[in-house]
């Protein structure tokens, strides 16, 4: 438990404020109040208007939608506690933007998850909490301690109300097989994989293209309400491809659910023109009014982060949150 005298502070950056707001109600306390502003030239200025000196500072900062700005300001931010003295500094990072940036895949690629680490710990963070890394082995390019929560509990609730039965649980890709089994075993469904295949990077008009084949599903969902599963969803264009592989192969009703939408280019087009019935995405990243389309509903991430930070603020296991088991 946490010393007499000592304060818990939340802070905010501007990425997903909505999000800063609700963690800070639920600890029953509000936003520290913090100037940030934009010079001319675009530099970023940030002033902490009161003191956090010796405090327990909690950063909650989403490095999504304009991600260099977003990174940039966060470490401002940490930069600025850091020199006015804070106890200590946790960066609360919803999404960790350039988690698919992980490993090297061709000669002379950028691991930029491990620069993005580096320049955390630089700036002066103490601790971070994450959920849903696009890789966990992220956690392993830190030298101080990774909390890293997940949707998954909350996003099973969902569908254990929706009480569906013949279900089957599908991952996107072999790397999802576990987070999907996980799934399955607390609605009591099947398991099936799509087997995929990603083309190398290609540049169209400046910017990367993924997109990946899905060429054959392994396991049965004929007959069987789908739910697909993914940590992100960025244009939507692989999971909405999937979607239609599984409505050919006699699938029912599919969902599809993942904790981050990116959802950026044509995401939403190919939202509503996709076979999806229903879409289950969290607040992690915020989403626009124009994106909000009828098939999208949106799930709180936000009790997960306040109990987590009050768990660390007290000196309590993170592991509890999840019902003592492994997360990760």
């Amino acid at each position: 438990m946490p010393k007499d005298g000592q304060r818990l502070m939340v802070f905010s950056g501007t990425a997903n404020p909505d999000l800063g707001q609700e963690i800070a109600q639920h600890l029953g306390t509000k936003l520290g109040e913090v100037e940030i502003s934009r010079f001319a030239d675009s530099e970023i200025y940030v002033r902490f208007i009161e003191s956090v000196r010796g405090a327990h500072v909690f950063v909650i900062q989403s490095l999504c939608q304009q991600v260099n700005d977003n990174l940039m300001e966060l470490l401002i931010m940490i930069d600025a506690l850091k020199r006015a003295s804070a106890g200590t500094i946790s960066a609360v990072v919803p999404y960790y933007g350039y988690s698919r940036q992980d490993k090297k895949t061709v000669a002379r690629e950028p691991i930029s998850a491990k620069l993005v680490a580096d320049l955390l710990t630089v700036a002066g963070s103490d601790r971070v909490l994450t959920m849903d890394l696009h890789a966990g082995s992220i956690q392993g390019f830190f030298d101080l301690p990774v909390d890293h929560l997940t949707a998954l509990p909350i996003i099973a609730d969902y569908f254990q109300k929706k009480d569906l039965e013949d279900l089957v649980v599908v991952s996107p890709d072999v790397g999802r097989v576990k987070t999907a089994k996980k799934l399955a075993d607390t609605l009591g469904a099947h398991v099936a994989v799509l087997a995929k295949r990603r083309p190398p990077h290609s540049l169209v008009d400046d910017q990367i293209v993924t997109a990946a084949e899905v060429t054959h599903i392994i396991g049965d969902v004929e007959g069987r309400h789908a739910i697909m599963i993914d940590d992100m969803i960025d244009t939507g264009g692989t999971i909405c491809r999937g979607a239609q592989t599984l409505k050919k192969a006699g699938a029912k009703d599919i969902y599809a659910a993942c904790t981050h939408a990116v959802f950026s280019g044509s995401a939403i087009e190919n939202l509503k023109l996709s076979c999806i019935k229903e879409m289950v995405i969290t607040n992690t990243v915020p989403l626009s009014i124009e994106k909000c389309i009828d098939k999208i509903n949106i799930l709180s991430v936000g009790p997960i982060f306040a109990t987590t930070i009050q768990n660390v603020f007290e000196d309590r296991s993170i592991s509890e949150i999840f019902g003592g088991t492994d997360h990760v």
